[in-house]
This record gives C-alpha cells, structure tokens and sequence, in this order.
C-alpha cells in the first residue's frame, strides 16, 4: 500500500535535506520515505522558494479559485438541465 506523506511533513524532510546535516538516503530511512522521492522534495523546495515571498502564489491562487468557481457554475448549469431533461422524458412516455 502507498504511504501518503502530508505536505507539511514533505516540507520538513525537504528542509532537511536542504540543510545537508544527514545524508538523503538518512533522511530517507528515518522518515521511511524513498530517497529519490526525497531529492524530488528537495529540488521541489529549492526551485521554488521563492514564491514564498512574492505575489505570484496569490494570483495563482486567485487564478485556480476563479477557474474552480467558474466550473462549478458550469456543473449547476448542467445538473438543472440534466433534471430538466430527466422530467421531460418521464412525462412524454
């Protein structure tokens, strides 16, 4: 079965490998997480540290919120016409 790691617990084990006290495949075996996986993480958190302190993770987020808003408009939409179209047909048979 595969292990879900929470993200808070990858940043961490990112960290320290970034950190470079133990090696990854130390890190790896004490967090019972593969050390390719780890290096990942790791590589994962140094490309993109920096948008910890700019304003794209914001409009990202502001991005990916309207883009969900607007597709689940699109799901009501298509639900009431579903219903709609369900009722039509029972009443015509």
């Amino acid at each position: 079965m595969k292990k879900i790691i929470p993200p808070k617990l990858k940043a961490t084990i990112a960290l320290e490998a970034v950190k470079g006290v133990k090696t990854i495949n130390q890190i790896g075996s004490e967090y019972e997480a593969h050390p390719v996986q780890v290096g990942i993480w790791k590589k994962q958190l140094v490309e993109n540290a920096h948008l910890v302190f700019s304003g794209e993770r914001k409009e990202r987020e502001s991005e990916q919120s309207a883009l969900v808003d607007r597709l689940y408009k699109i799901i009501g939409q298509r639900d009431t016409e579903l219903d709609w179209l369900k009722k039509k047909l029972h009443l015509e048979s």
